[in-house]
């Protein structure tokens, strides 16, 4: 069973420390772009992850296991847009109630980044639970930039602790709470529980959503994303349409992308209006949602 949420596999990372295999191999004019020049920011091993940071000529990249797979990119270009299931969290604010929203496994905060570029005037609440990734994150990834209010009232407030345990709350609730929570190239087994993914439900507000980086299915050949049985290939999109019946919304990400599901719960939206919410480059995107059933 794979489920790794790689975007980009950097290959060659240390000659000692041969990269995982990847049985999702890019084209190889991909695979030339992988092996483009970089150096180590940092490496350092701490209680939850082996970190290691890259700059390359068009970004930094974030490592976060043996994997090799990247975490969270920062590019060097004005654009934040990263072709990858980070881009897609940015749809998330037009279809939740107006108020905070929770990234759970903030990362090196490439979600964050580019949300707050596109929707500035939103509080993000960053939880993360290796507080050395955070500082790590500040010093190479800019994720201290976006600690300070913007001029629209946009901020990010960062939360090191277990988004598992009761303290992970605002008052009021969160108006949604983006899901990426990933160890060892896997989705965290406690997403694969419907009793877990009702408490994290609790921690919403009225009419607020969950939006969840489901990880690959478990058969990885090729399936296309408009098909509407796919969702039974994955373990966690099984285990929140058990939690929430009929109020779970689905698509597969594109094989460019990483392949990964994504979750969103809830009442599927208007996906016209939904669209019209967006910039051009997401809001194609949304008519690919999917109602289990």
């Amino acid at each position: 069973m794979n489920r790794r949420r790689s975007t980009k596999k950097v290959k060659a990372l240390f000659q000692s420390e041969p990269a995982a295999a990847d049985s999702h191999n890019k084209p190889d004019e991909e695979d030339e772009e992988e092996e483009e020049e970089f150096h180590v920011l940092t490496s350092v091993q701490t209680s939850y992850n082996q970190i290691v940071i890259l700059d390359t000529p068009n970004s930094r990249l974030l490592l976060l296991d043996s994997t090799h797979n990247v975490h969270s990119m920062l590019n060097k270009s004005i654009s934040k847009w990263t072709g990858s299931c980070w881009d897609e969290f940015a749809v998330l604010p037009p279809v939740v109630p107006k108020g905070p929203i929770a990234i759970f496994g903030l990362g090196g905060g490439t979600a964050a980044h580019l949300i707050l570029q596109l929707w500035p005037s939103l509080q993000l609440e960053g939880w993360e639970i290796d507080g050395i990734l955070i500082d790590k994150s500040r010093d190479y990834l800019g994720l201290c930039d976006i600690e300070k209010r913007n001029t629209d009232g946009g901020i990010l407030n960062i939360h090191i602790g277990d988004v598992f345990s009761p303290d992970a709350v605002i008052n009021g609730g969160y108006a949604g709470i983006i899901v990426d929570l990933f160890a060892g190239g896997n989705v965290v087994p406690q997403l694969e529980q419907a009793t877990t993914l009702l408490e994290l439900n609790d921690k919403l507000m009225p009419n607020g959503r969950l939006m969840v980086n489901c990880g690959a299915g478990e058969d990885m050949n090729d399936v296309t994303s408009m098909d509407d049985t796919n969702w039974r290939l994955n373990a966690t999109i099984r285990a929140l349409c058990q939690a929430f019946p009929g109020q779970v919304n689905w698509k597969k990400m594109a094989k460019s992308a990483g392949e990964n599901y994504l979750a969103l719960t809830g009442p599927l939206p208007d996906l016209n209006t939904w669209s019209a919410d967006l910039p051009n480059e997401l809001n194609s995107g949304v008519n690919q949602w999917r109602t289990c059933n």
